[in-house]
């Protein structure tokens, strides 16, 4: 009357001791993987940081090519700007007219003080 589920003392035992051997080989150690280029961290950390650098420097030569393209830009459209260049003119012209009336002005006012 066995029960053909249980099986034998003997068939018990070797499962238990096939059960413990398979326990034990989880705490085995196992082989490191090592890689081909083995890294320390302050070596990595330096590559990082040379990495950031550079790109800040890539960065900064770009925004600074760009606002130089955007000043000759602005400045090709204001001298293609009819307007822009009336004004220029005119401001010349009031310059001019207004140092001349203050050079006036200061040889009257020498000449009023040498009567005096």
């Amino acid at each position: 009357m066995r029960d053909p589920k249980l099986g034998s003392f003997s068939d018990r035992l070797n499962s238990q001791a096939e059960a413990r051997k398979a326990l034990l080989e989880k705490f085995k150690p196992k082989p490191t993987v090592r890689p081909e280029t083995f890294e320390t961290r302050e070596q990595r950390k330096a590559r990082e940081l040379e990495e950031v650098r550079a790109k800040r420097v890539a960065d900064k030569e770009e925004a600074r090519l760009r606002a130089e393209a955007a000043a000759e830009e602005a400045r090709l459209a204001l001298e293609n700007n009819e307007q822009h260049q009336l004004d220029l003119k005119r401001a010349e012209r009031k310059d001019r007219k207004s140092a001349a009336k203050a050079d006036a002005r200061a040889r009257r006012e020498a000449k009023s003080a040498q009567r005096r």
